[in-house]
């Protein structure tokens, strides 16, 4: 009855051998390229430094009246604009304004870039079946696996810094963006479809015209949680170098800092509740635009 106990495994020196195969692999890869995997992602670095440097050396006060008026847009509601004010003046008043400043822009730039990416993706997972069947299984891996675990290969290939940091977090919050822009499209009415094709529609016409426009409030839900995710993964990612708040909530934890903990906390929660309240506002603008438009 022991086997009943005892699963069954494979060789135990194929499994070493396959382990040592893959480690050494990845570390040849290195080796041999990592000089030129640095210098490929140089510009990305380039990028996100400057980014970050616009947000530190910004003024405050022009940095807040930058968010009041994307609130003011976004909302058209004062309670919103000073709901964002306020948050953004504790921030600063708790002394956590560089590191915010860090945060955002890393979360800025990551979300940018998941957008730019997911949405076409998302399209082509609606438009081609085969290619959206495999593009699940992807999705589905990569919304699973701990973020610990593809740390392990970005730290090997890129090191430390910024450039691995913002991988990870693009890794980790891009999937919503690409399964709702997806269902978005699906979710259009078969109805409207009908009449577009009527009307002569051709398949990129009726894409940008008929089904994008009806799929915006979806897809805005998708660049919520892509937000959302990427702001969830700042602490993780300050375990590869990354600065901002992350790093002050990684410190607070190694020193038992716990005042610093809760105020970096709070400060994510603020940064959080800004973004998912002025991408909410925004959606529900664009929604009731589209239908005073139809009606």
């Amino acid at each position: 009855m022991d086997w009943l106990l005892n699963f069954p495994q494979l060789d135990a020196g194929f499994l070493l051998n396959t382990k040592r195969f893959i480690d050494g692999s990845l570390k040849a890869l290195t080796r041999g390229y990592g000089q030129s995997i640095e210098e490929f992602f140089y510009p990305l670095l380039q990028v996100l430094t400057f980014f970050e440097q616009v947000m530190i050396r910004a003024p405050w006060p022009l940095v807040i009246i930058a968010f009041a008026a994307i609130a003011w847009y976004a909302a058209r509601r004062w309670t919103e604009v000073a709901a964002v004010v306020l948050t953004l003046v504790l921030i600063g008043l708790m002394g956590l304004w560089k590191e915010t400043m860090m945060t955002i822009s890393l979360v800025l730039s990551a979300t940018i870039f998941s957008i730019a990416v997911g949405i076409p993706l998302g399209i082509v997972m609606n438009r081609y079946k085969r290619v959206g069947a495999a593009m699940k299984g992807v999705l589905d891996v990569m919304q699973t696996m701990p973020p610990f675990v593809y740390l392990i290969p970005v730290v090997m290939l890129l090191g430390i810094g910024r450039v691995p940091g913002f991988i990870a977090v693009v890794v980790y919050a891009v999937p919503p963006i690409i399964r709702l822009t997806d269902l978005g499209i699906r979710l259009v009415d078969k109805e409207v479809l009908e009449a577009a094709d009527a009307f002569g529609c051709s398949r990129s016409q009726k894409l940008w015209k008929v089904q994008m426009p009806l799929a915006i409030p979806t897809v805005m839900a998708g660049i919520n949680q892509t937000i959302m995710m990427a702001l969830g993964m700042v602490v993780i990612a300050s375990m590869i170098g990354v600065q901002g708040l992350g790093l002050s909530v990684l410190q607070a934890i190694n020193n038992q800092y716990f005042t610093q903990g809760i105020f970096s906390g709070f400060a994510i929660v603020g940064i959080a509740i800004i973004f998912d309240r002025i991408s909410q506002a925004y959606g529900r603008r664009l929604q009731q635009h589209r239908g005073t438009t139809h009606e």
